[in-house]
C-alpha cells in the first residue's frame, strides 16, 4: 500500500505541477489583474458563498462513498444509482437555498447572475467528484488523477484564448471566467462517466427509496462535518465583503490575492488526502498497521508546509510584488499569516483523513463546531479592526488549533504512539530551517534565487536529519523499509 501510494502520489503531482499551477498563476491571477480587484472580490465572495453551501449537494456523499466502496468494491453497484438520483435532488435543495440565501444578503441583479453561473459549476463538480470517488475507491488512481486536472485543463484553453488573443473583441468579463469553468466541469463530468461505466460494465438507474433514505442517514454526519469545515475556511471573504459596506469587495479582492498562493499549496494537500482516504480505510478495515503510511505522508506533507511557510514570512512582499501590479504590500502581510495556518491545514489533511477514514465522525464534528465558533467570533472583533489582514489572522488561529486537536484525537483514539526521535528531529528541522530563511536574504541581490536556494537547502537539511531521503523512497518503491538506517 505504501508503494501504491508513493507512484500514484508522483503521478498526480505530475500532472497538478503543469495544469494547476499554471491555472492558478496564469490564468487565475491574470483574470484578477484584468478585472481588477473589485469585480474579482465580488466573484470570490460568491465563489465562496457556493462552496459553502455546496455540502446541500454533496450531503456528505463523496466521502461516504469513497470510503464505502475502498472497503468493499461491490458496494458500487448499489449505491450507485441511488445516490445519483439523490444528488439531482439535493441539487435542487442547493439552487434553492443559494438563491435564498442571496436573497437575504441583498445581492443586485449582476450578482444574481453570476452566483446562478456558480450553482451550477458547484452542482457539476460535486457529481464529478462523485463519479472520481467511485473511481479512486476501486483503486482506480491514475485515471482519477487524469480527471482531477482535466476540467482545469479545458478553462486554461478556453481563458487563453479569450484572454490573449483577439478573439472576443472586447475587454475581458468575470462571467466569462465562471464560464469557461462551466464547459470545463460538464466535459470533464461526461468524461468520468464514460470511464466509470467502462470500468465497471453498465450502470442502471434504478433507484430504491429504502437505500437513499439509508445513504442519507449513513452521510449525515460526513455532510456535517464537510459544512462546518467549508463554513470556516471560506466564511472570511463573505463576512469580508459584507461587515465592510465601503470597501468589503476591494478587501476581499486583497485577500484572494494570498488566499491565491494558499489555494496553490493546499492543493497538493488535498492530493494527498484524496489517495490516503481510500488506503487508510482498507488498511483499517482489515486492522492493517497504518504507522509506517501515516509516518511517510505526514514527512512528505510537512517538510515542504514548514518550507514554504518561512519562505513565504520572508519573502512575502517581493512575491506578491512579482505577481500583483496594485495592494501587493497588504496581500504581503496577508499571506505570511495564510501560509502560518497552512501547517494547521497540512496536518488537517492528514490526520483530519485518518479519522474520517476511521469513522470518527462524532469527534471531528464537535472539533469542526469549536473551530467554526472560534472562527466567527475571531472575524467579527478582528475585520472591523484590521479588515482583510483581520481575517488572514483568524484562519491562522483556527488552522493550527483546528490541528493540534485533531492530532490528539488521533493519538487517543487509534492508540498512535509518538516517534521521539523524528519529533525531535521535526523540532530541529524547524529551528534550523527558520534560521536558514532569514540568512538567506544575504545570499544575492535577487530574492528569487534567495528563496530557491533555501529551499534547496531546506530539503538538504531534511535528507541529513533523515526526516527526507531520496534512497528511502527508492527502497519504499521496491516495498522495502522506508525508515530504514534511521
Amino acid at each position: 500500500m505504501k508503494k501504491k501510494f508513493i507512484i500514484n502520489l508522483a503521478i498526480l503531482l505530475f500532472l497538478n505541477l503543469f495544469v494547476k499551477l499554471f491555472w492558478i498563476f496564469k490564468i487565475d491571477r491574470t483574470v484578477q489583474n484584468t478585472v481588477g480587484a473589485e469585480a474579482y472580490g465580488t466573484y470570490f465572495s460568491l465563489f465562496s458563498l457556493s462552496v459553502i453551501l455546496n455540502i446541500f449537494v454533496d450531503a456528505g456523499t463523496t466521502n461516504f462513498n469513497n470510503r464505502l466502496v475502498a472497503r468493499n468494491h461491490g458496494s458500487i453497484a448499489v449505491n450507485f444509482p441511488n445516490i445519483v438520483v439523490l444528488k439531482i435532488m439535493l441539487s435542487v435543495l442547493y439552487a434553492a437555498i443559494c438563491i435564498a440565501t442571496g436573497l437575504i444578503l441583498h445581492y443586485d441583479r449582476q450578482q444574481f447572475l453570476l452566483l446562478l453561473i456558480l450553482i451550477l459549476n458547484q452542482a457539476l463538480a460535486s457529481f464529478l467528484l462523485f463519479m472520481r470517488s467511485n473511481i479512486s475507491g476501486l483503486q482506480h488512481f491514475i485515471t482519477d488523477s487524469i480527471l482531477s486536472v482535466l476540467d482545469r485543463f479545458v478553462v486554461i484553453v478556453i481563458c487563453g484564448l479569450l484572454l490573449w488573443t483577439s478573439l472576443p473583441g472586447k475587454p475581458f468579463r468575470i462571467e466569462w471566467f465562471a464560464y469557461a469553468q462551466t464547459l470545463g466541469y460538464g466535459l470533464a463530468l461526461f468524461m468520468a462517466i464514460l470511464l466509470l461505466v467502462r470500468q465497471t460494465g453498465r450502470l442502471s438507474i434504478h433507484p430504491e427509496k429504502k437505500v437513499i433514505i439509508d445513504i442519507v442517514r449513513q452521510s449525515i454526519p460526513y455532510a456535517l462535518l464537510i459544512l462546518l469545515m467549508g463554513i470556516y475556511n471560506r466564511i472570511d471573504s463573505v463576512m469580508l465583503e459584507r461587515m465592510l459596506p465601503s470597501d468589503g469587495k476591494t478587501q476581499a479582492g486583497i485577500y484572494a490575492q494570498a488566499f491565491r498562493l494558499l489555494d496553490a499549496v493546499s492543493m497538493f494537500g488535498v492530493l494527498f488526502a484524496g489517495l490516503l482516504l481510500p488506503m487508510f480505510s482498507r488498511m483499517l478495515a482489515r486492522k492493517e498497521n497504518i504507522g509506517d503510511l501515516l509516518q511517510l505522508a505526514s514527512l512528505l506533507i510537512l517538510i515542504p508546509s514548514v518550507l514554504l511557510c518561512f519562505g513565504s514570512w520572508t519573502y512575502a512582499r517581493p512575491i506578491m510584488q512579482a505577481l500583483y501590479p496594485l495592494h501587493a504590500d497588504l496581500s504581503a502581510q496577508i499571506l505570511s499569516f495564510l501560509m502560518t495556518g497552512f501547517l494547521g491545514i497540512a496536518i488537517t489533511y492528514i490526520f483530519g483523513t485518518l479519522l474520517t477514514a476511521n469513522g470518527s465522525l462524532r469527534e471531528l464534528n464537535l472539533m469542526a463546531l469549536v473551530i467554526l465558533t472560534l472562527n466567527l467570533l475571531l472575524n467579527l472583533l478582528l475585520i472591523p479592526r484590521m479588515q482583510a489582514k483581520g481575517s488572514a489572522v483568524s484562519s491562522m488561529i483556527t488552522q493550527i488549533v483546528a490541528a493540534v486537536i485533531q492530532v490528539i484525537l488521533a493519538r487517543r483514539i487509534l492508540h498512535l504512539k509518538v516517534n521521539r526521535n523524528i519529533l525531535g528531529k521535526i523540532l530541529l528541522f524547524l529551528v534550523l530551517s527558520f534560521t536558514m530563511a532569514l540568512g538567506s536574504t544575504h545570499l544575492t541581490k535577487y530574492w528569487l534565487v534567495n528563496f530557491a536556494i533555501f529551499l534547496l537547502g531546506g530539503f538538504i537539511l531534511a535528507e541529513i536529519l533523515k526526516l527526507f531521503s531520496i534512497p528511502g523512497l527508492i527502497r519504499l518503491i521496491r516495498n522495502e523499509n522506508p525508515l530504514r538506517g534511521n
